[in-house]
């Protein structure tokens, strides 16, 4: 079975199939599977989402917060057994499913119908994974009262829905910008009740996924990759269903808004109006969640036309800057709060868990301590270094991406490959400044690993890298939004700690090459040259 060209792939997007130049994970060789195959992971995927609906009815997120339970609990009370055998085999389904097409999506069109299909018993779920969409609600509810939910938690503010939300937050100011609280306020404002919020704030969070899949096929044509693989590696995620569509999270909102900035930006450097547009967008990114920020200064890099010089930077990239700016400046205003969502920030940290990799490094650190009689309380210290090493490799990443775009000024090219080959350059470094973020952040969960996929799938040369991570961590929680972490702290904390070795230490041993002093994150034609 062929690759269709008829998907809106078009012919660029079969050259890149034959792995002509390009070094594209899905076009190394691989041979595309027969229908049997593909009707398997259709109908397994659709299976595992049944499984997972299920699973979600039998013990999801209800509004009764109990406090909690571990996973014995849940095995002996009742239906725990289909519970969680339903819930593990409905993620492995799904996870399997995804992965086994991630080489050899036949076209577009599948990948969307495919993608959708499972998408749709997750639709009709209660909320699954975590119990944020509570806070959520409760947040709103307190801006459509006319409160401010940056001046302290919603138990303060007399929130009736207070018994939904997890008690280390109901103290807990908003973390999130004026967008999200402005969308949050107007479904408690419609909605009534709990059920009609949390309905609603779901329908937000379909949007946003809607948005991000209408920009997928646009930003992977700009950056020469087929536009099946990048429909197919997102949409097709099960953190996208689980997390992003039944647990409405508001990353959803957020990778929709950075998507369509960014296809704004990539699809028309130079043109101002257009720029200002995609740097508003962007920064209603921001507005939603802070750490869309790590992203503007590659969008600024996209937006130069013409020959990269400092000058040129400055001439097309702050029309970017200046678009995000106004946004974040009206969005405050038409808030009424200002910036007091910046000081909610501070308290994202308050979870402790090992899928943190520095705040893992800080439990193994205490852990050693312990045996030699100590107490040395590595947590914090190690979390303030991880944010000082995602400061310098942030200027990093950056850095090599100018290189690599100036480069380019240099390298005689066909006009096609050239122009695929710049907007790849800036959106593989905004990927990679996406998953540094997402790395050395002082917590870390499930559905933080959607920030960088869905920039890096329509950017990144190979794929597993970044998909490994994806599918690990979407066995990480449980349909009631027990944290598997919370009950593997000790051996989690080890294990990560050795891959952070590991990883450190190939690093070191790369900067020995020729080819600079970190892994080089770009080759000499100014692809990026991440590595599986």
């Amino acid at each position: 079975m062929t690759p269709s060209t008829e998907d809106g792939d078009g012919a660029s997007a079969d050259h890149l199939s034959t792995g002509r130049g390009t070094g594209l994970s899905a076009a190394r060789g691989t041979v595309p599977p027969g229908a049997g195959r593909l009707r398997l992971v259709r109908w397994g995927g659709l299976a595992g989402a049944v499984l997972l609906a299920v699973a979600s009815w039998l013990g999801g997120v209800f509004p009764e917060f109990t406090g909690g339970v571990n996973p014995v609990s849940i095995w002996r009370g009742e239906h725990g057994p289909v519970l969680l055998t339903a819930w593990l085999a409905g993620t492995a389904g799904l996870v399997g499913a995804w992965w086994a097409a991630r080489h050899a999506v036949p076209s577009t069109r599948w990948a969307y119908l495919t993608a959708g299909l499972w998408t749709l018993p997750l639709l009709v779920t209660v909320p699954t994974g975590s119990r944020d969409v509570y806070s959520y609600a409760c947040q709103g509810w307190v801006y459509a009262s006319g409160g401010d939910p940056y001046a302290g938690g919603v138990a303060a503010a007399g929130c009736p829905w207070l018994d939904a939300i997890s008690p280390i937050w109901r103290d807990t100011a908003a973390p999130y910008g004026p967008v999200f609280v402005l969308l949050a306020g107007a479904a408690a404002a419609l909605g009534g009740s709990l059920l009609g919020t949390v309905a609603l704030l779901r329908v937000v969070a379909v949007l946003g996924v809607l948005l991000a899949a209408a920009c997928l096929p646009g930003l992977a044509r700009a950056a020469g990759v087929p536009a099946r693989r990048a429909v197919w590696l997102v949409l097709a995620c099960p953190l996208v269903g689980v997390h992003l569509v039944a647990g409405a999270h508001n990353d959803a909102v957020m990778v929709g808004l950075l998507l369509a900035g960014l296809l704004l930006v990539v699809r028309h450097p130079g043109q101002r109006p257009r720029l200002l547009f995609g740097g508003a967008l962007l920064g209603l990114a921001v507005a939603v969640k802070v750490t869309a920020l790590v992203v503007l200064p590659f969008a600024a890099l996209a937006a130069v036309a013409g020959i990269v010089t400092f000058r040129a930077l400055l001439r097309d990239g702050l029309w970017v800057v200046a678009g995000a700016v106004t946004a974040l400046l009206a969005t405050s205003a038409a808030s009424g709060l200002g910036f007091g969502w910046i000081g909610g920030l501070t308290r994202s940290g308050d979870s402790e868990q090992w899928t943190s990799p520095p705040t893992a490094v800080g439990f193994t650190v205490d852990y050693a301590g312990g045996l030699l009689g100590r107490d040395p309380n590595a947590v914090p210290v190690v979390r303030a270094v991880a944010v000082v090493l995602l400061a310098v490799l942030l200027v990093v990443v950056w850095l090599r991406a100018w290189q690599g775009l100036r480069r380019l000024n240099g390298v005689r090219q066909r006009v096609a490959r050239l122009a695929a080959a710049r907007p790849r350059v800036a959106l593989a470094g905004a990927g990679l400044a996406l998953a540094a973020t997402v790395a050395l952040a002082p917590v870390f969960h499930p559905w933080y690993a959607v920030w960088p996929l869905a920039v890096l799938a329509v950017a990144a040369t190979r794929t597993t890298w970044f998909l490994l991570p994806c599918a690990v961590a979407s066995f990480l929680t449980l349909p009631d939004g027990t944290n598997l972490a919370r009950f593997t702290k000790a051996p989690g904390a080890i294990l990560m700690t050795v891959l952070v070795l590991w990883l450190a230490v190939r690093a070191t041993r790369s900067s020995g090459g020729s080819r600079g002093p970190l892994l080089p994150l770009f080759d000499e034609q100014g692809s990026p040259a991440t590595t599986s």
